[in-house]
């Protein structure tokens, strides 16, 4: 751990003084932030001295929804994400199929961007890559192509979620997943490590995991409590979320029990209320505009949930729930209203449950919300991809329903709890993109300003998993030194429109600066974490 280090010649975002240039750590901890000629003062040969050379430092980044394992995997296989086409995802797998042997998993396609307006047949599939298991998953992970060769040695016959086509969700996709990426204890840390890593680079300081049965098994929670006992301080915080429904408080209690390790945040994050719109599986009051014969898929209904949240509440253990259709939204409401009748509002505030991603609601899912003290968990850059005319959204759900989603600013008006997270590898782990996307959403009232996205990417991040440290996510004398230092070309304090008073964009305000984001993004120069430098850019 170092000792007395002076981050000098910079902009230091802070509270404590929004004109900062210069901040002094000791060990894990800020013990002073300010301007130049202090700092000068300050100096003795006992301290490090960094010149930050005008580079910002701002409290690092919490994101507040991924999958590790699974963005470790993402990482180390073949990237769809950029495919422009049908031609370009089977020329892609055919020229890995060439390159190297062994089964062709891939990640991140989406079919609403291509032109053919379709995705692969199973046999187009088999022909780019004959007698190779090819797994690749949709970009929103809650479905997977495969082909010919995988769907036979898988056993998809007669399993629910596969019609004998190339599309494979529900129990086809559990079963497909298992087959293909058979993971031992060294793939699943190698994978983890190289997530947070990545994290890291990014200038995340701490994440809430979501781990589920139909993502990866218990044992990955166990092989990532491993990595971090064994690796943590160089990674990373890491809080758990386990998606398991319990009916009493004791299941609860053992449940969370059983997995050894005080990193357990809570019980729920991706348990599911119901699907994804991209993969036609979230669920919907009225039929999805491109598929009149289906409304999605329903996986817990509301009394389900309204047990998961008294047991939780009872055993003082956070629960949280999946939900993006409206139906799904639907039930989360009636589930907590029936626990709520049974338990009253009192306690199932004290339990500061959660609702992950929350992208279609209406007045009475936000009324839930603020009686029963519920966090909205977003991820902001499913707007800037797929929402707007003539996008995914607009092709599942139609015009009308499509404009009123994803609605971060909506939210913090009301005085719902907001924080922010990728879902990745659903989305990209780029935390200055998704402030951004706050700024930009394709519904003008959905804006927020950037201090209040950065805001909700960074303190409450830490308030939504618990974190005891009222000081947590901030830069002031005696909170954690934890921070990211960014090369950032200009800094401004930025609104969405006209709509703010002028006064909180003027200096004189005294409001901190953050980056203009621009199409350049600011770049992560080095992570801190409570004083340890856990990435260094070389």
């Amino acid at each position: 751990m170092p000792g007395l280090v002076m981050y000098r010649n910079g902009a230091i975002y802070s509270a404590a003084d929004p004109f900062a240039t210069a901040m002094l750590t000791d060990g894990g901890a800020v013990a002073w932030v300010g301007q130049e000629a202090a700092a000068e003062a300050l100096l003795d040969t006992n301290m490090e001295v960094v010149d930050l050379e005008g580079a910002l430092i701002a409290p690092a980044f919490v994101d507040s929804h991924t999958h590790l394992t699974e963005t470790g995997v993402a990482l180390a296989s073949l990237d769809l994400s950029d495919c422009p086409s049908l031609s370009g995802l089977l020329e892609a797998v055919a020229n890995r199929a060439a390159a190297e042997p062994g089964p062709i998993v891939g990640s991140g396609w989406d079919e609403s961007l291509w032109p053919e307006g379709r995705i692969p047949t199973i046999d187009e599939l088999e022909d780019a890559a004959p007698g190779r298991e090819v797994y690749l998953t949709r970009v929103d992970v809650h479905s997977g192509l495969v082909n010919r060769t995988l769907a036979r040695q898988a056993g998809l016959d007669g399993l629910d979620g596969w019609e004998g086509g190339p599309l494979a969700v529900r129990d086809a996709h559990t079963r497909v997943r298992a087959q293909v990426l058979a993971f031992t204890a060294a793939s699943r840390t190698r994978y983890q490590r190289l997530a947070l890593r990545h994290l890291a680079s990014n200038g995340y300081a701490a994440v809430a995991e979501m781990g589920a049965p139909h993502i990866g098994t218990r044992d990955d929670i166990t092989a990532l409590n491993s990595l971090l006992d064994a690796e943590g301080d160089d990674l990373p915080a890491v809080r758990i979320y386990w998606a398991q429904a319990v009916s009493s408080a004791d299941e609860a209690r053992g449940v969370l029990a059983g997995f050894g390790s005080d990193r357990m945040a809570g019980l729920g994050g991706d348990l599911n209320i119901d699907g994804s719109l991209g993969s036609r599986t979230a669920y919907l009051r009225a039929p999805y505009t491109d598929d009149a014969s289906s409304r999605g898929t329903l996986y817990l209904d509301a009394e389900t949930i309204a047990k998961h949240v008294q047991a939780c509440t009872e055993a003082g253990i956070q629960a949280a729930f999946h939900v993006i259709g409206d139906a799904g939204m639907d039930e989360a409401v009636a589930g907590f209203r029936r626990a709520e009748q049974r338990l009253g509002a009192a306690a199932i505030q004290r339990g500061r449950h959660r609702i992950e991603h929350a992208e279609m609601i209406d007045e009475q899912a936000i009324a839930f919300m603020l009686d029963l003290g519920v966090t909205v968990s977003m991820q902001p850059l499913f707007d800037a991809m797929w929402g707007g005319p003539g996008a995914e959204y607009e092709q599942r759900l139609g015009a009308d329903r499509s404009a009123a989603m994803n609605e971060v600013g909506r939210l913090l008006a009301a005085g719902v709890p907001v924080c922010l997270g990728s879902d990745s590898p659903v989305t990209a782990t780029s935390p200055w993109a998704t402030v951004r996307a706050c700024l930009a959403h394709h519904t003008e009232t959905a804006r927020v300003s950037a201090r209040a996205a950065f805001v909700a990417h960074t303190r409450a991040g830490y308030r939504a998993f618990g974190d005891p440290d009222p000081l947590a996510g901030q830069l002031v004398p005696g909170s954690e030194a934890t921070f990211a230092i960014w090369a950032a070309s200009e800094l401004a304090v930025q609104t969405p429109d006209a709509r703010v008073s002028s006064w909180s964009t003027d200096a004189r305000a005294g409001t901190p600066m953050l980056p203009v984001l621009d199409e350049e993004l600011p770049t992560c120069l080095r992570t801190v974490r409570r004083g340890r430098t856990i990435y260094q850019r070389s």
